[in-house]
Formats: structure tokens, sequence, C-alpha cells
């Protein structure tokens, strides 16, 4: 039976400007970073993206090297296009990524037209798209001119194989010279996509700032902290999480030094009437500069979860103090 998409799917999701620009995204946007590769169950995938869009959720992010093996997320997310999102293209934003490790020799990763040019193409024979809504740079690459970066992301747009631009894990001052050269380019900077979640902040000194300014969008990644944010490690690591993957980027020994502040954290979370998940997701919404918060997800079950979080976005000023001082401690 072919999918037919659950006609409430905008009722209830939040939909949030790019700082300035006229494109909304959902407050939270599904990414394919874990889960979605050539090593794990495409009809788990399927399901999840299927149920997501079915939840409001419009925006899918993926890049080229997301797998493993790399470009393997993108080969899924291209077959369930196929199967079943195909015919809702122009209600999906769907973004790319380019500057990590790709193929060997001088041209497959960093960021020379070169290479960003060739990974699109690439991408776009992946999914079978036209274009993607979103292209981004994937990280700086201080041995090559920004300007050279920036004139293949503008590239990108005028060739229509993107219809925006953003860059990602770029510093304050390399995010802000970036978007003065796009300006300059005619293809502004519709977004930022850095690591940001309660134990990753350096965002919060300077970055979010020269967004403002710039009136540039914030999708955070990794918001839970690959899973630590969660109540899945309370009682040490179970069998099938991310920490006890030899591929993943959550070590075991990443997991106890952290513990403390999460069992106090979950705390409030219960009073809150929240999992943990649900209340680290919205803690990051609660910035208006955040324009959206990328998941990440392995069931159904926890996408919906996760999604529920929108149901309690609020903060109490006496929570928001509880929570800063067991950050900082």
């Amino acid at each position: 039976m072919s999918y037919v998409a659950d006609e409430s799917r905008y009722g209830e999701m939040l939909y949030n400007k790019c700082g300035k620009w006229g494109l909304k995204l959902p407050a939270i946007s599904l990414g394919l970073w874990h889960n979605f590769g050539g090593v794990d169950v495409f009809e788990n995938g399927r399901a999840m993206c299927r149920r997501a869009f079915d939840m409001g959720i419009t925006h899918f992010d993926l890049a080229n090297n997301y797998g493993p093996p790399a470009g393997s997320a993108e080969e899924n997310f291209g077959k369930i296009m196929k199967q079943d999102l195909g015919i809702y293209r122009d209600e999906l934003v769907i973004s790319s990524k380019a500057g990590y490790y790709m193929w060997p020799g001088p041209y497959g990763e960093w960021g020379s037209r070169k290479n960003l040019l060739s990974s699109l193409d690439q991408s776009l024979k992946r999914m079978d798209l036209e274009y993607v809504d979103i292209f981004y740079s994937h990280r700086p690459d201080f041995n090559t001119p920004l300007e050279e970066t920036m004139m293949a992301l503008d590239q990108a747009v005028r060739q229509g194989k993107a219809l925006y631009v953003g860059v990602s894990n770029y510093p304050a001052d390399r995010a802000a010279e970036a978007a003065k050269i796009l300006k300059e380019l005619g293809t502004p900077c519709l977004i930022h996509q850095p690591k940001y979640s309660m134990f990753e902040r350096w965002v919060e000194d300077g970055l979010l700032d020269v967004l403002e300014q710039e009136g540039i969008g914030c999708i955070p990644f990794s918001p839970l902290a690959q899973g630590l944010l969660t109540d899945k490690y309370l009682n040490g690591i179970p069998e099938g999480s991310r920490a006890s993957k030899s591929w993943g980027f959550l070590k075991p020994e990443m997991v106890g030094p952290a513990i403390e502040k999460v069992k106090k954290l979950n705390e409030i979370a219960i009073k809150r009437e929240q999992t943990l998940a649900q209340m680290a997701l919205v803690w990051l919404l609660k910035d208006p500069r955040v324009t959206s918060v990328l998941i990440g997800a392995s069931s159904v079950k926890q996408l919906e979860n996760n999604i529920a979080a929108l149901n309690n976005p609020k903060f109490s000023d006496a929570e928001l103090a509880q929570i800063e001082q067991i950050l900082t401690a």
C-alpha cells in the first residue's frame, strides 16, 4: 500500500523563521547522521521519515558522509523519496553538506570549489534530486581562502542546485566573515549549524550574537549530546546504545563523568513532567535565535517522544536558575 501523508500534519508543529529570512523550519528537524546508513535497517529509517512528516517535520538534514558507509544515508533517503515522500517534494526542506572526507586524493574533503561542487553533484545523484533546499560548507577550511568556499556556495545557488546556503561548525569570527562575503556575492547565508547542547555551549561566547546581528538562523546538532542528555545512561551503558557502538562519537569514557549532572537534570525534567531529552530540546529552543533543533532517532517511538517536547516549551526563572547551577557546577 502506497504512503499517504497525514492530512493533519501541520496542526501541531511549530515553525520558526530562519533569522530574518522567509524560510521557516519546524522547531524540531530530523537529522539522518545516525541510524539511516547502510549498516542500519532500511525499513526502520523509512518508518521514521514517514512518521516525522506525518507529525509536521518538513526538514530532513543530511550530509555527503552520513552512513556508515559514507554516502549511504543519502542513498537510503533517495529510496524513501522515491517510495514515499517524493510527491511531497515542495513541502520538504532537504539539506546536505560537504567538507569532511569523502574520497581519496586532494579534492575529497575541505572547502575548495572543486570539493564542494563535486560533492553536491554526488549528493544530488545519490538522492535522485534536482536540487537541495540548503547546502552547507560542513566545516571551516583555514588552508583555503574563505572567498573560494563562499563563491562555491554562491555558484551552487546560481546553478539551481541549491535554494539556500549555510555554514556548519564555523567559529564566530569565521561565520561573520563568511556572512559578509556571501552578502556581497548576493547569496546571503541563511543558517548556521553548530554543535550545541546543555553540555556544549561554545556558541554562547559570540556566535549567537553574530547570527542575531546578521539575521542568520541557528540549527543546533547533537542537542542531546549524543544521547547523554537522556535517561538512557542513568544506570550504565545499555546494549545497542550509541556509546556501545564502535563507530559512534559517544565513547564509554565520556559517560561516567557526566552522570551526576544528568541525574540532577533528570530530577528537574521529572518535575516538569518531561523526559530529560524533551527538556534538553526545549532548553535550546528557549532562545529565539535558535530556529530549530536537529534530533536523531533510532525508532519511531523515540522520534514521537522527542517531538512531544513541544508540549511544554516554557521554563520558569527558578527552573532556568537550577539548570544553570547544575551545568556550571
